[in-house]
């Protein structure tokens, strides 16, 4: 399977069905009142977290998810159907974001799900609007739009601990050894071209969630090589594992390098916790072994652990395991100390759905506000009777007066949501 990391999607949700004009026209029942039914609602866009996915191929080829749109009332007051949810599985770890740029929502926890889209709102029908001044009302609400939104969804793999360093560092070797995965392996540079996951069992107690991120090489924040098309995959690890080949002939010239890829691409992640090893020491002998050992302790943080291992014989192995796990124990728990407390319950500010604006461009006046537009988008400009109730409506809420002060004079057009009508 192809492994897709970022992808762009147009999602639209569902409209909502159109309110039903309708008397009863029954035999033996004389002036029948209205019985014109309700839309139905639209269905909604949810985006659901799977662990059963790792990756985005499947919006490769669709890009346009669309929720199920609501029915239209029907007569005898009968209600629209409502409008089925689309729910769309993705891999646990991604980022949704909207076309400016905002976070929508961040799927981090797997079975979380958030809706992206809101369904449209089914319009009334006109047995919806009976009352003692209108007996027989000869209009109904149009359903409203349901969202359409462009989103970018970016996924950053969540795991404990992220495997860095240059090409032939001996990481896909260490994860094959270690875990479960299978990944490639092979002695020419970048034979990881995306990202591996694989299960590591510390002990029969625990066990740790390993990421293999593809070699990097000098100048892969900028682009080069593979660039930085898999460094946010380390973002959210615990610790990384820095391997430097034992073999090379100047092991700090190879740690640096990669330090400063991590700096360049984000300063946080050059400070994350880390272990570095030298990989591959079965071919080197102990003399050079222990110069090396010596050379890289004097550039690495104070603090930071160091260990010689070998993939291929199982050396020093279990013991590199156990320092890792205790780093992912006490950074996960750090992190816990430092989150939100779900359970307090905010102070939401809402907006004035109320409040609205009349502006003026000649003989044109453009009224604008949440609440009265949703009222207009309802609204059938051509049924006379459905556009008297829009002008009760603002009236009440003082538009008309408004548009009175600012001048208007019969024959001048009204314009709100998209709909026009002569004042």
């Amino acid at each position: 399977m192809k492994f897709i990391d970022h992808v762009t999607v147009s999602v639209q949700a569902g409209d909502g069905g159109n309110g039903r004009t309708s008397f009863r026209h029954e035999k033996y029942i004389d002036k029948g009142g209205p019985d014109g039914g309700d839309g139905g609602n639209g269905g909604d866009v949810v985006f659901v977290a799977t662990r059963n996915q790792n990756t985005l191929v499947s919006f490769r080829y669709h890009r346009e998810l669309a929720a199920e749109p609501g029915g239209a009332g029907d007569k005898v007051r009968k209600h629209g159907k409502n409008g089925k949810d689309l729910r769309v599985d993705v891999p646990v770890g991604t980022i949704v974001t909207n076309a400016e740029g905002q976070t929508i929502v961040d799927l981090t926890e797997d079975g979380q799900q958030a809706v992206v889209a809101a369904g449209g709102r089914g319009g009334f029908g006109n047995a919806h609007f009976i009352s003692s001044v209108r007996q027989a009302p000869k209009f109904a609400e149009k359903g409203e739009a349901g969202e359409l939104k462009d989103l970018t969804l970016e996924l950053k793999l969540i795991a404990d601990v992220g495997l860095v360093g240059l090409p032939n560092a001996g990481k896909s070797t260490l994860l094959s050894v270690v875990s479960n995965a299978r990944p490639e392996i092979a002695d020419y540079p970048f034979t990881t071209l995306t990202p591996n996951l694989g299960v590591v069992d510390v002990d029969k107690e625990s066990s740790l969630l390993f990421a293999d991120i593809p070699g990097l090489i000098e100048g892969a924040a900028e682009g080069k090589g593979l660039g930085d098309e898999f460094l946010r995959h380390v973002e959210r690890t615990a610790v990384l594992l820095h391997l430097i080949d034992a073999t090379s002939d100047d092991v700090v010239a190879d740690y640096q390098t990669i330090q400063n890829e991590l700096e360049t691409y984000r300063s946080n992640l050059a400070l994350k916790q880390q272990i570095v090893v030298l990989s591959k020491m079965d071919l080197v002998i102990p003399e050079d072994l222990a110069a090396k050992r010596a050379a890289i302790e004097k550039v690495i943080p104070k603090g930071t652990q160091l260990f010689s291992i070998s993939s291929q014989a199982h050396e020093n192995l279990q013991a590199m395991l156990y320092a890792v796990r205790a780093i992912v124990d006490t950074e996960r728990k750090r992190a816990a100390a430092e989150a939100p407390v779900e359970n307090v319950v905010p102070t939401l500010r809402l907006k004035d759905q109320s409040s609205w604006r009349v502006s003026r461009e000649g003989d044109v006046f453009t009224v604008s506000g949440s609440k009265i537009e949703r009222f207009a988008v309802r609204t059938d400009f051509d049924n006379e009777e459905g556009l008297r109730r829009l002008r009760v409506i603002m009236r009440k809420q003082g538009i008309m007066h408004e548009l009175g002060r600012q001048g208007i004079k019969p024959g001048n057009i009204v314009r709100i949501s998209g709909g026009t009508f002569e004042y």
